[in-house]
């Protein structure tokens, strides 16, 4: 579409689906909006989720409503201590044919499909957690050295327990990386406790009603990706994630002092997308600053670290990125 009156048009109509989407998920998962809204943005922006929370809190009825919402084809997989890749993959198995013939067959694991749920992703280990890496980045696993192409289009949503560590692998920074925003799922408020209880403890359950297709995803992602973006928001992005890099020229003495490492090209990418998407959740044509501060903490809070001497004196991570975001947007909202 190289008509900007068609570009209008297919934003708008895209908002307007995005619009039905996430009120069919809510019929599920009902409340917290705000994590319904990064986990679209997370869909339409082709990355992936890490939804950090208690149990109980309906991440996986989240998961559920959203596969169907969407149109994907989803498979869950509860992550234990003996998990092995091969139970996510697939593995080869010697078939025995008509006359005594034998060879190999491929056997697909539960990766290959369109809407992964890696339920308590750190409870594996990291030779299993591993068996994800090259799937989220590339859209395709190797096995016994033939590639072999994932789902279309490929997301993974990974679930953490924040509480329980006993018997967890932390996941490695490399693939922390990978997930497009982290997503902190809270207790609901009495109001919203009151209205779950009310619709999921009588004789029927409301369902999600599919909104998209698989192509119409793929479609979207390619609509979000030729949505405007100012060059004062691509400033603005650029100045809070280098403002968050300890040693970079201009940092504040706070990061300096208190951050480990920082995030890198990825994040800037990933903030660059997940305004576009809140900003269609929005209904508007193009990101503004009060995007970049909403987006800023979702995409850097798993992309950055804490020095031991910070986490000592009970230093928030969160708090850090919110004070920046503060000192790098202020005039620009207040504008």
């Amino acid at each position: 579409m190289s008509d900007p009156t068609e570009l209008v048009a297919e934003i708008e109509r895209l908002g307007g689906l995005l619009g039905e989407a996430k009120t069919s998920i809510t019929r599920r998962f009902i409340g917290q909006e705000k994590v319904v809204d990064l986990v679209l943005s997370a869909l339409v922006c082709g990355g992936h989720g890490l939804l950090i929370g208690l149990p109980g809190l309906g991440k996986t009825r989240l998961v559920e409503a959203l596969s169907t919402v969407m149109g994907l084809s989803g498979n869950r997989i509860q992550f234990t201590p003996d998990l092995m890749p091969a139970d996510i993959l697939g593995s080869e198995v010697l078939d025995t044919l008509e006359g005594g013939r034998r060879e190999f067959r491929f056997v697909e694991g539960p990766i290959f499909c369109q809407l992964l749920m890696a339920d308590e992703i750190n409870r594996a280990s990291p030779r299993t957690q591993s068996a994800l890496l090259q799937a989220m980045q590339e859209r395709e696993v190797t096995i016994a050295g033939a590639h072999r192409a994932l789902g279309v289009p490929f997301h993974v949503l990974a679930t953490q327990n924040p509480i329980e560590q006993e018997g967890t692998y932390p996941l490695p920074e490399a693939q922390l990386d990978r997930f497009l925003v982290q997503i902190d799922v809270d207790y609901p408020d009495r109001a919203t406790e009151r209205e779950i209880l009310m619709a999921t403890t009588g004789t029927e359950d409301a369902e999600a009603q599919a909104v998209f297709t698989a192509q119409e995803l793929l479609n979207a992602q390619t609509t979000i990706r030729r949505m405007p973006v100012g060059e004062k928001i691509v400033d603005l992005i650029l100045d809070l994630v280098r403002a968050c890099r300890p040693g970079e020229p201009g940092a504040p003495e706070r990061v300096n002092r208190d951050v480990a490492w920082g995030p890198g090209p990825r994040a800037a990418q990933a903030l660059m997308l997940t305004v576009r998407a809140r900003a269609l959740l929005d209904g508007r044509l193009a990101p503004s600053p009060e995007d970049v501060a909403a987006m800023a903490e979702p995409v850097l809070l798993h992309r950055m670290a804490l020095t031991f001497a910070a986490r000592a004196r009970g230093e928030s991570l969160a708090g850090l990125i919110q004070e920046i975001v503060y000192q790098h947007t202020r005039s620009e909202v207040a504008a």
